[in-house]
């Protein structure tokens, strides 16, 4: 990510803390007024927004700080622990929630204002659905795990706020208040699915998961097409942390190729990497023909 792809992704998160203040402020505002259980479990979620927000703007301006002497690979993955946490926080909120539907499904109660509460809760939604698109899409453009976290949690925000409405509508329907209750834990079940899936996500960066299918085979394809003047490359690994993509491999050079000669080959296949990943950062181990090769091989192009 360069400089100004850090100042965007620092812009977006630093502006989520009073807007997600200003939803929760309104979601709350819905619950107040109509005494919904599903309008105060989706206000509660936005509880998690709040602090979420707060938490990936610290946390994205700790992890776009460079390397330094403590942490020579950078500070990247400090956004995996942010997104971490938004996903244990989603789970507390779900439980939360799963409480306080409960405790109504023995004495459900028909809403107090429900035209105006709906119509609030809608203006919530409306803002959320705009602004997780805009993070998801700036996330994913910067590759920072923590935005996109957030992004997609607000999403699944929107989902519940849409499946509170509908099920707000049939309980002034058809006079049935059970359908409050009811929908707020049908509301917590799909809250939980998406704090797994943010969980899930971050885990797979803290362990050093490989990158994407597509994006290994596009490192594979620009690595066999500028690596003239090799013999190969083997035991080829990814693994991308935050924004950064890292990239390791083995490359073969004939025994009596000139240290200056496999030094160009090195520049050629780094900015051939980079191309596809810009910021990528490259090991490349030169060694000599005859070394046994292992792990995952690439089949370089020869010279017509």
């Amino acid at each position: 990510m360069d400089g100004q792809g850090n100042l965007a992704v620092q812009r977006l998160a630093l502006w989520g803390i009073p807007l997600s203040l200003g939803v929760m402020g309104l979601k709350m505002a819905a619950w107040w007024v109509t005494g919904s259980v599903a309008l105060l479990s989706d206000g509660l979620e936005s509880t998690v927004n709040v602090v979420a927000a707060f938490i990936a703007y610290f946390v994205i301006r700790y992890a776009q700080k460079p390397a330094d002497h403590d942490h020579p690979f950078g500070h990247q993955k400090a956004e995996y622990l942010s997104a971490v946490t938004e996903g244990a926080l989603i789970v507390v909120a779900a439980l939360l929630i799963v409480k306080e539907a409960i405790g109504h499904l023995a004495a459900p109660r028909m809403l107090d204002a429900p035209a105006l509460g709906l119509a609030i809760n809608f203006a919530a939604g409306v803002i959320n659905a705009v602004w997780a698109q805009l993070l998801i899409r700036t996330g994913r453009k910067h590759r920072s795990a923590a935005l996109a976290a957030d992004g997609q949690h607000i999403m699944s925000d929107v989902v519940t706020s849409v499946g509170v409405l509908i099920g707000l509508f049939l309980a002034i329907a058809t006079g049935y208040p059970i359908f409050d209750p009811v929908l707020a834990i049908l509301v917590a079940v799909n809250i939980l699915y998406q704090g797994w899936k943010v969980i899930s996500h971050s885990i797979g960066g803290l362990m050093d998961q490989a990158v994407e299918p597509e994006e290994a085979e596009a490192i594979k394809q620009a690595i066999a097409t500028h690596a003239a003047g090799s013999i190969g490359v083997h035991d080829l690994k990814t693994r991308r942390a935050g924004s950064v993509t890292f990239v390791d491999f083995h490359l073969v050079v004939p025994a009596a190729m000139p240290v200056r000669q496999a030094h160009n080959i090195c520049d050629c296949l780094e900015d051939a990497i980079r191309a596809v990943h810009p910021g990528a950062s490259i090991a490349i181990h030169v060694e000599p023909e005859g070394e046994r090769a292992h792990g995952i091989r690439v089949k370089v192009v020869k010279d017509v």
